[in-house]
């Protein structure tokens, strides 16, 4: 029903993914330059898909836009609140509460604020690591410190929960709150209920605030454990956030709308006095169909997804044979060690950029503990993707080979 094989012309639309990468992946500014074009580049770097968002949202979105006046919106009336409610309870049994949800132009925004409320300027905030980059950031600018704990990465390439050492850093007395990433990115990890339930003894044993950014949840592997989600576990604990969105599930990142269940009244009440809760309306419209008319493009979208993934891993397999794909239980991000390939001074990111012409995210853009790991956006058509990889391995292969190297 749904063409995911389509390549869309993105440019001169100003996506991040296209025209920003300078800045977000090098740090530098338009006079930074490559050998290659911009329109020559392969993006499997930021969490953004290749495919045309469903024909359902695009029409909800052109219907509110007909209704001529696009004034002031707030979320009044119980529209979206049931949509969202809808969803969570049919896909996973979750009763969310009316008055726990709010709306954020971001789950970003929505973390910087719940740390920003939640922490004295003299505590941290504990996350694991390797990271989605912004959890740092977000600490960092509302002037928090963090501290890490960094995930057992094991043999095959998948990843545990360190708990003893979560254990002691949730009990020191400068640790303020907790940021879960369930599923976690970059690693695809869906965390198991008894490990959630184990995590939850240590947030109450030592009284400490947990976002759960759980903007990940409902893209999964066929054959992967379900979701969770933390505020089930976690049932009558006042310190409790949970961020969900449609921004990766549905491509729909540029709308700027997500769904944040705040349990602490006084931190509610901080958030609702210096924010009015005003929404876009065209970004409500489209976030309303995407929970309500969705589900069928989310279906369809997942299951090429996952083909993705095996063509990934087989291609992988048989041409660098050198690397250890994660397994992936969720998220449209394959997670790679390519360690084998690097000196450990090595620029992964400049070096695909140049010799390759595919732009990714690799360790420095993960905090800590991800050296010579990359992080690769398979959400894009699979002769995209085909190319990516072949010029990924034509660099790696011929790594060492001076005449390669310098045509670039």
């Amino acid at each position: 029903m749904y063409n995911f094989n389509e390549i869309i012309d993105r440019a001169n639309t100003n996506a991040m993914k296209l025209e920003g990468y300078k800045s977000y992946i090098f740090g530098a500014d338009d006079s930074f330059e490559l050998p290659f074009k911009d329109n020559e580049f392969i993006h499997m770097w930021v969490a953004d898909m290749e495919w045309a968002i469903a024909p359902e949202i695009i029409e909800a979105i052109k219907e509110r836009a007909d209704k001529k006046i696009l004034g002031y919106t707030a979320n009044i009336d119980n529209t979206l609140f049931n949509a969202v409610s809808n969803w969570c309870k049919n896909r996973y049994d979750w009763d969310i509460n009316r008055e726990e949800f709010v709306t954020s132009d971001g789950v970003v925004t929505a973390i910087e604020r719940i740390i920003e409320y939640a922490v004295p300027e003299d505590k941290k905030v504990l996350f694991n690591t390797p990271a989605y980059g912004q959890f740092a950031l977000a600490s960092e600018r509302v002037g928090r410190e963090y501290i890490t704990s960094k995930l057992i990465h094991n043999n095959d390439g998948t990843y545990d929960i360190d708990f003893e050492d979560l254990d002691e850093k949730m009990g020191r007395d400068d640790v303020e709150l907790f940021i879960l990433c369930s599923p976690h990115n970059p690693t695809g990890r869906i965390w198991t209920k008894e490990e959630l339930e184990k995590l939850a003894k240590l947030i109450k044993k030592h009284n400490i605030w947990v976002i759960s950014d759980e903007i990940h949840c409902d893209i999964r592997r066929a054959d992967a454990p379900k979701h969770v989600p933390f505020a089930k576990i976690l049932k009558d604990y006042d310190k409790m956030t949970t961020c969900m969105a449609t921004s990766k599930t549905f491509n729909l990142a540029g709308l700027q709308q997500s769904a944040i269940f705040i349990r602490n009244k006084e931190v509610r009440d901080i958030w609702n006095y210096k924010y009015m809760n005003l929404l876009n309306p065209l970004s409500n419209a489209g976030t309303i169909a995407a929970y309500t008319k969705g589900e069928a493009w989310l279906d369809e979208m997942t299951a090429y997804l996952d083909d993705n993934f095996k063509f990934m891993e087989e291609f992988i397999e048989k041409n660098l044979n050198k690397t250890v794909v994660t397994k992936s239980d969720t998220t449209y991000l394959g997670w790679v060690d390519f360690r084998n390939y690097f000196e450990d001074d090595e620029d992964v990111e400049l070096f695909f950029a140049k010799i390759a012409g595919v732009l990714i995210e690799a360790d420095k853009s993960f905090v800590e503990h991800a050296k010579g790991m990359v992080r690769l956006n398979l959400a894009c058509p699979r002769s995209y993707l085909k190319e990516g990889l072949e010029r990924m391995a034509d660099a790696l292969n011929n790594k060492h080979n001076e005449k390669f190297t310098d045509k670039r």
